[in-house]
């Protein structure tokens, strides 16, 4: 099953057990029945298994929990049937029941040499019977090369604890039913509340300490403000929160809990409008197209590491990939990313020499992306600062070999930001948008950082669309933007 990050759905469902036991029915009409019987046990097991009805109360508070144990009871079921494929090569078991030769010597009819023939036709039917399971026990043995990517492992289903409640809410809200809910994204939501911890540890406690348990009044939104300034919100987007709750103030009594929903929503706005504005609401690579993904950034904001968790975030979701090490300038900076694609099983287009030019690697790179039908293609480019023109410059030049060599691919931008820099982030953001058409921010770092806000002060000052966020080290602690799971991670109590 390939879960598709981009789109945040399941690219192709393949859950189908039936069309093992007809091939043994085949062969010998006596087992047959045998193996019917094998099978009618597990369908009825498969068909409670989805269950919707009890989803649709899942947007009513008092009904969150009772959804929520109807998606883990469903992911667990999932899980056991993924790890029930063993179970196959038991049709293979009443292969032993062929074991009664008695049955030809009874046949008395049949000369020595029919006998013979169906003796050795008989044997042949038990040497191959196991031959099945064995090439099943292969695959198990080959997903182990595969996985270089040890830490990239798939998730597995946890307790029923306060972390899964808490994700499974945060779907539901977004109108998920709850055999829509998958383990990849409940493994991702614990991971992001995790890496903001830190900024919901001093934000939250402030940001509660302030509302209390009173209606909000002008002094309330005075602390709020600062609460705001020094999570990294930025200026321009403290007056607009804060304009919008005063507003509402002068309309209403608001109380602590409209006044917390009220503030998550006016975030969101913030967070989206940059996405609104464009052409694009989730940036994913097109299918049968080629396109180009350039990483730009400041020198050691991640950019070589995030490169290598897109990378596995495409292979994973089903995207053919292609790294360009346009790196030249730092020393190891193509063995590091000739791990990563190791690691995610993707192929690295290099120049093996010393400073070499960027731009003929990525030149190079296209055409091997070309020839091989390739759908992305990743491009790591050396870190330099906002404030050195030439370099600026250089990376015009990469931009415009992509345009000449292949005008017909779609080109992306995407500024690496380390959410630790806070306002210094926002600034570099300003400068990189100027000079290198950015068309999308990664904000990396969110775990080490307690100025997660910076992401706010980006989308509402620099205009630009936040499209990924790393939330930790491992390969899968990068993941696609959402607004609203953003907002909810950061504010959850």
């Amino acid at each position: 099953m390939v879960f598709d990050w981009f789109k945040r759905a399941v690219a192709q469902p393949a859950p189908e057990s039936e069309p093992l036991p007809p091939p043994e029915a085949e062969p010998e009409p006596e087992a047959a029945p045998a193996a019917d019987e094998s099978v009618q046990p597990a369908e009825p097991v498969a068909a409670p298994t989805p269950a919707p009805a009890a989803a649709a109360g899942a947007g009513v508070d008092e009904d969150a929990l009772a959804w929520a144990r109807q998606a883990y009871a469903r992911l667990k079921a999932q899980q056991e049937e993924e790890a029930r494929p063993p179970v196959a090569p038991e049709p293979a078991a009443p292969a032993p029941e062929p074991t009664s030769p008695a049955a030809p010597p009874v046949a008395t009819g049949l000369s020595l040499l029919e006998q013979a023939a169906a003796q050795r036709q008989q044997r042949l039917q038990e040497i191959t019977a196991p031959a099945e399971p064995a090439p099943a026990g292969p695959p198990t043995a080959a997903a182990t090369p595969v996985g270089p990517e040890a830490d990239a492992a798939d998730p597995s289903l946890g307790a029923f604890d306060a972390t899964f409640t808490w994700s499974a809410e945060v779907l539901a809200a977004q109108g998920r039913r709850a055999e829509e809910v998958s383990l990849e994204e409940i493994d991702w939501l614990g991971r992001l509340r995790r890496g903001l911890e830190k900024t919901r540890k001093g934000f939250v406690t402030q940001l509660l300490e302030n509302l209390g348990d009173d209606p909000l009044t002008p002094a309330v939104l005075d602390d709020l403000e600062s609460t705001l300034l020094r999570a990294d919100v930025g200026v321009k987007a403290t007056d607009q929160v804060l304009e919008a709750l005063r507003r509402r103030l002068n309309e209403e009594v608001v109380d602590p809990a409209e006044g917390l929903r009220f503030l998550k929503e006016q975030l969101r706005g913030l967070l989206d409008a940059p996405i609104r504005a464009g052409d694009t609401a989730v940036l994913a690579p097109q299918r049968d197209r080629l396109n180009v993904w350039l990483l730009v950034g400041v020198n050691g904001v991640g950019k070589t590491t995030t490169l290598g968790k897109l990378a596995n975030l495409a292979v994973r979701s089903g995207y053919s990939c292609l790294i360009a090490a346009a790196d030249t300038f730092r020393a190891a900076a193509v063995q590091q990313v000739s791990v990563w694609g190791e690691r995610s099983g993707v192929a690295v287009v290099a120049n093996p020499s010393a400073n070499a030019d960027p731009a003929a690697v990525v030149y190079d790179a296209i055409g091997a992306a070309r020839s091989k039908g390739t759908e992305l293609v990743l491009v790591d480019t050396a870190g330099r600062l906002q404030t050195k023109h030439n370099l600026m410059e250089e990376l015009g030049k990469v931009r415009r070999t992509i345009t000449k060599l292949a005008p017909e691919a779609v080109v992306e931008s995407l500024l690496v930001l380390d959410a630790s820099q806070g306002q210094n982030g926002l600034r570099q953001a300003m400068a990189f948008a100027s000079a290198a058409g950015l068309t999308g921010v990664v904000l990396t770092k969110l775990d080490g950082s307690a100025r997660g806000g910076v992401a706010l002060a980006v989308a509402s000052e620099a205009g630009l669309p936040i499209r990924f966020i790393g939330a930790g080290e491992g390969i899968r602690d990068l993941r696609p933007f959402n607004s609203f799971e953003f907002v909810e991670a950061l504010l959850a109590s």
